[in-house]
């Protein structure tokens, strides 16, 4: 099985099907779920399934750009500046979509489409943070510059991962903690075989998007390069 035919046919075969069954299984497999004093809740309830494999996705693209990043600065190779850049633009529209939907969630459970709680002041941070490293990739000049600064920024942008992923673990939150210790937030949790498993099944559907648009992203890139040198050559 040949590497283009992984590429051009395969994986994103995989992923439209993949994305498709987790949607079908939002729409006709969970049953309706209840809220703490035993009402039915309404719609809304669903987005959590697009929400939160959105969120895992956009940490994993941002612990690919720091590892990447780590990987350029010890070896020099460009190819890990390319995977940094790909990974880092895909996470930042899974983070962007991450604040849509948690604002659509806010308005159907608080009443208000944003509010200052930790989890989702620390998911916009997150989200800025690497909006930050997109403009500063476009703002300096010189390959070998812009490639190490952008690293060493990945490296410390970070941090902000981490700090989102445990914000309602560290501080008392509106927002509901799925899974572990729900006592220092709003409540919560997945009981059910059909809801972890529609939760599973998303998780993939998103990851696979994503290494998808990050596989077209790098091919794209280094077609570019390529087209780059040549012009060069010709000068």
């Amino acid at each position: 099985m040949s590497e283009s035919f992984l590429r051009d046919k395969f994986l994103p075969v995989l992923s439209a099907t993949t994305m498709l069954l987790a949607i079908g299984m939002i729409i006709f497999y969970l049953p309706d779920m209840k809220g703490a004093s035993g009402e039915t809740l309404d719609m809304s309830f669903r987005i959590f399934y697009f929400h939160m494999p959105m969120a895992i996705t956009s940490y994993l693209a941002f612990t690919v750009v720091f590892f990447s990043s780590i990987l350029f600065l010890r070896t020099g190779k460009y190819g890990y500046d390319i995977l940094s850049r790909s990974a880092a633009e895909g996470g930042v529209i899974f983070a962007f979509l991450v604040l849509a939907t948690g604002s659509i969630w806010a308005k159907a459970t608080w009443g208000w489409y944003w509010v200052w709680e930790p989890r989702l002041t620390t998911s916009l941070a997150l989200f800025l943070v690497y909006v930050a490293y997109i403009v500063l990739r476009q703002a300096v000049d010189g390959a070998d510059k812009r490639a190490r600064l952008a690293s060493v920024f990945g490296i410390l942008g970070f941090i902000s991962v981490p700090l989102s992923f445990l914000s309602i673990r560290l501080w008392r939150s509106a927002h509901p903690l799925m899974f572990g210790d729900t006592s220092g937030s709003s409540g919560g949790g997945l009981e059910g075989t059909s809801l972890q498993l529609t939760l599973v099944v998303n998780v993939i559907a998103f990851v696979l998007l994503f290494i998808t648009l990050v596989v077209y992203k790098m091919r794209n890139e280094q077609m570019e390069e390529m087209a780059d040198e040549f012009r060069a050559s010709l000068d």
